[in-house]
């Protein structure tokens, strides 16, 4: 059974993917409360912003009242992620589990740490090694235990990489489309003739929001929808045809800072460079089949990407 259009959808977390999920929901009929700590940002039609710190449990239980389905969205700086994620999972878990809310939790690859090149599955075992792998595991084992032990309803989507429209921070992102459009430096990391996959994020919104209507999605990890993966330079290859330029790439073997990385990220990302030196293959099919969903071809999302990055370099 789907959840009724008219109950309240509360994203937490306004980043490419907050915002993204806070448009899908509003356009599928859903009331939608987007929470942040400041509440800025442009107006969204249909879409209620609120403050609040979801690190204090009396502001997350506040910040879901009335939910039908809590989206968690919310990220924090990179290296203060193994700080602060377990305390955000906790304080926004008892909120749902207070509210009476299903919660739907954004993930991410990190729990599978290295394959050795094979293919990801929901099956895949997770064998994190390192500290956000493995910290990452443990809030998702949390999450499942909640909703095994009936404290809460909980469903998690795993997305690989982002690209898209309002993403920056992301290998196919603000180091790579600026330089693509002007002619300056364009990012690559590690073996770029390895398959990598990259969600979009129309495909991530997309994917939450079919998580949070589902019942039948609920109580297992699931891979959103994302397009068969492609090596770094057939990518740069199919910016290069879009913008009628050849890109300037400079090939990072290691982690060091570069555009929009410094070196406090850098220093914490290198530990899960092990995703640009060995295939980084995500299969979403048991999603696709299941709901009957097809992810943006790589194509199409690159043409939306360019798009939004002609716009903003305009208005800078």
């Amino acid at each position: 059974m789907s959840a009724a259009r008219e109950e309240l959808h509360v994203v937490l977390g306004s980043g490419p993917a907050g915002t993204a999920l806070a448009g899908e929901l509003v356009r599928r009929g859903h009331p939608v409360r987007l929470v942040d700590r400041r509440a800025e940002g442009p107006d969204l039609p249909g879409v209620e912003r609120r403050a609040a710190d979801v690190r204090d449990p009396g502001q997350a239980r506040a910040a879901v009242a009335g939910a039908a389905v809590v989206h968690h969205c919310v990220n924090v700086a990179y290296h203060l992620q193994t700080e602060l994620l377990p305390g955000i999972q906790q304080a926004i878990l008892a909120a749902a589990e207070a509210e009476g809310a299903k919660l739907v939790v954004l993930d991410t690859l990190y729990p599978y740490g290295n394959t050795g090149g094979a293919v990801m599955t929901e099956d895949t075992p997770w064998r994190a090694t390192t500290r956000k792998g493995r910290m990452r595991a443990r809030l998702d084992e949390n999450y499942l235990a909640a909703h095994r032990e009936g404290r809460a309803r909980v469903v998690l989507g795993r997305a690989a990489d982002f690209v898209g429209p309002g993403v920056l921070n992301s290998t196919l992102g603000g180091a790579v489309f600026p330089g693509a459009l002007t002619g300056g430096d364009v990012l690559a990391l590690g073996d770029i003739d390895l398959p990598h996959s990259h969600t979009y994020i129309g495909d991530v919104a997309r994917g939450l929001a079919t998580l949070g209507e589902r019942d039948d999605a609920d109580g297992r990890v699931w891979h959103l929808p994302t397009a068969p993966a492609r090596t770094t330079r057939e990518i740069h290859a199919l910016i290069e045809q879009r913008t009628g330029r050849p890109l300037q790439t400079v090939v990072l073997p290691e982690a060091r800072p570069f555009g929009p990385f410094d070196e406090v990220f850098m220093n914490e990302y290198a530990e899960l460079f092990y995703q640009h030196t060995e295939p980084q293959i995500m299969d979403s099919s048991a999603f696709e089949t299941a709901f009957g969903a097809r992810p943006v071809p790589l194509e199409d999302a690159l043409d939306t990407t360019l798009a939004w990055y002609r716009s903003l370099l305009a208005e800078a």
